[in-house]
């Protein structure tokens, strides 16, 4: 069944103090979806070294993320399917793995601010941006 899946940029906001921001992500986690584990490695570098966050905040974090959402396992198959990607939309490869994975977890939306809003990859793969409204 299709889903959603959920790039680290989103899941971020849930913790900055962009009130609007942080009540929209919250919303999407809570709807459910699924992430990678490419996106808790993203999280817990910037919750280190940009957030400031303690060794212990940072485990927290990403313990109640792999609570509430599917984790999807980055394997040589993800990562050939981004190197195509990236080459295919131009996209960063670090954007492609993300949207690789997604591919994999059989997922239809991809939650992401940073790439491009409306954008479909593959024909079964759109990028929204949850705060395109707000802009």
């Amino acid at each position: 069944m299709p889903g959603s899946f959920i790039d680290t940029n989103v899941l971020l906001c849930a913790a900055s103090g962009d009130s609007a921001k942080a009540e929209r992500a919250e919303a999407i986690i809570d709807s459910g979806g699924t992430i990678s584990v490419q996106v808790l490695n993203e999280i817990a570098n910037v919750a280190r070294r940009k957030m400031r966050m303690s060794w212990q905040d940072t485990h927290a974090f990403l313990s109640l993320l792999r609570r509430l959402l599917m984790v999807q396992s980055v394997t040589v198959e993800t990562h050939e399917t981004g190197l195509a990607l990236a080459e295919r939309y131009n996209l960063s490869i670090y954007d492609a793995m993300i949207a690789a994975s997604a591919l994999h977890a059989d997922c239809d939306t991809l939650w992401s601010q940073d790439m491009q809003h409306g954008m479909a990859v593959d024909g079964r793969l759109r990028i929204a941006n949850p705060f395109h409204a707000t802009r």
